[in-house]
């Protein structure tokens, strides 16, 4: 069978990600600096055969796949299953700001943050349930063929964890992923997968970042 290749991105830098704030299914737009990532980028893989750009509903992430799709003349296709992990009432809130108004609920979901979900969010579970058939969907549909899927930090590392077999529970601090990132996956079935590409930065960073807050107190 033919391998189709997943080109995995992160969509660009937003005000809020500057921030480090939790915002998940907040609608927030990508900042000027985000812009010019998801720029450069696009003009790194335009040398691929892209056939099809697939894009969380959300502004940033839409906006990320029109200009990584512009070298290829390809408009994106939104894809509700790749939206990020909703957060519930932490939404726009600081790490420190959780940790002080809803410290018993926070300390639950450090030690899982697989299947503890924040009042009115999602667990990590739960995002991989509706990410993974819209993935395996996408395969199916371009067998042997390169597709985009423009998502967000914790969707794209909760999918890699599943489909290569690894535990998800350590996702948020064995895994780090920067804005406007690129990651390789090569499919040679939608359960057969291979990591050819991680966290990749080249197109706008001369080495990589090094390791932040990104919402962990660990980091």
């Amino acid at each position: 069978m033919a391998t189709t290749r997943l080109l995995l991105v992160r969509h660009g830098e937003t005000t809020l990600s500057a921030e480090d704030r939790f915002a998940g299914s907040t609608n927030v737009a990508l900042s000027d600096r985000g812009r010019e990532q998801a720029a450069h980028l696009g003009e790194r893989l335009a040398v691929e055969k892209v056939v099809a750009i697939y894009s969380s509903p959300l502004d940033r992430t839409m906006e990320t796949a029109r200009l990584v799709g512009k070298p290829h003349d390809l408009h994106p296709v939104p894809e509700p299953g790749l939206k990020e992990i909703d957060h519930g009432r932490w939404e726009q809130m600081t790490r420190r700001e959780v940790e002080t108004n809803f410290g018993d609920e926070y300390a639950t979901w450090e030690t899982d943050p697989y299947t503890f979900a924040p009042a009115g969010g999602e667990s990590g579970l739960a995002v991989a349930a509706r990410a993974l058939p819209a993935i395996r969907g996408i395969i199916v549909r371009h067998q042997g063929e390169t597709v985009v899927l423009v998502s967000h930090k914790a969707t794209i590392r909760l999918v890699l964890a599943s489909m290569l077999g690894i535990d998800a529970r350590g996702y948020r601090d064995r895994l780090d992923l920067a804005p406007a990132s690129l990651s390789v996956l090569d499919c040679k079935d939608t359960v057969r997968a291979r990591l050819m590409l991680y966290n990749d930065t080249a197109h706008y960073a001369n080495w990589p970042r090094r390791a932040t807050g990104s919402l962990s107190k660990w980091w």
